[in-house]
């Protein structure tokens, strides 16, 4: 399929599980055998551009029709990974989310309540049929969520600072039983230290989501399209990761400070992208 634009969209982090070629039934296994030797696999920007371009009818399309068949994929070990994009289930998600996001008035002028009905119906009957259906992505955007760090650590960053067309990119990879392990213990630690709260929450889930995949997978944290809302120094000196271990371990060794002053760098880094959302 042809990219829409070649408009860059900025917005987007994400949270990828790669799988096993071998943890996909069939005839689906054989579609991703056959599929990871294309070249001209698209990108995740071309998914978003995509999504962008489905808005612009009248109606618009709230979510897509048919499921994508599409996937991001990567070997392991000499394994083939796939992480699908389940682009359709992915967007029924993530409407039911906008009423958190968007003003009333603005969210009925993108999407007429009447679209949202109908989209919302449709995953009601799809959900019936597909009781068990997760994503292998997670989004957020214009922010990575600081639960996402606790699954990654600071040795598994890759930085590149992109030249020319080719932009910068910021990501981790771990093993799943690594990032199953982590979550673990920052949850033993967080719950020792500190009251119930959203951070403790989006580890407990991020943690059940991360139970669903095979144990062999690869999870992935990418910066996506954040790192062009990011200034390059400030992108290049992100240890966002490190930064959370750090809080997290002053934490279990009980110095309340040090953990305060570890938060607040984190909360101050992430304002300021949060900040561009409202930005002209």
């Amino acid at each position: 399929m042809p990219k829409v634009s070649s408009v860059v969209v900025p917005y987007a982090a994400y949270l990828r599980v790669y799988e096993p070629l071998t943890a996909f039934p069939e005839p689906e296994r054989t579609h991703w055998a056959t599929y990871a030797r294309r070249r001209d696999r698209p990108s995740y920007q071309d998914e978003l551009r995509r999504s962008l371009a489905d808005l612009l009818p009248t109606p618009p399309v709230a979510v897509p029709v048919h499921e994508s068949a599409d996937a991001f994929v990567t070997e392991v070990d000499g394994i083939l990974c796939i992480c699908p994009w389940r682009t359709r289930l992915r967007g029924w998600q993530a409407l039911a989310a906008l009423d958190e996001e968007l003003p009333p008035t603005v969210l009925d002028a993108v999407l007429p309540p009447l679209v949202r009905e109908q989209a919302a119906q449709d995953y009601e009957r799809w959900l019936a049929r597909n009781p068990e259906a997760r994503p292998w992505i997670r989004t957020a955007t214009w922010q990575v969520p600081l639960n996402w760090f606790v699954l990654v650590g600071d040795e598994e960053r890759r930085f590149e600072k992109g030249t020319g067309e080719v932009p910068p990119l910021l990501r981790y990879r771990t093993p799943m039983v690594q990032a199953r392990r982590r979550v673990a213990r920052a949850l033993r630690t967080l719950k020792d230290a500190v009251e119930e709260g959203p951070l403790i929450d989006g580890l407990v889930d991020v943690g059940r989501w991360l139970e669903e995949f095979h144990p062999r997978s690869l999870v992935e944290l990418d910066y996506g399209g954040l790192v062009h809302a990011v200034p390059a120094g400030a992108l290049e000196d992100d240890h966002s990761a490190a930064d959370v271990a750090a809080g997290i371990d002053a934490l279990r060794r009980g110095d309340g400070p040090a953990a305060g002053r570890v938060y607040g760098r984190l909360v101050q880094r992430w304002r300021a992208v949060r900040d561009l959302r409202s930005a002209n």
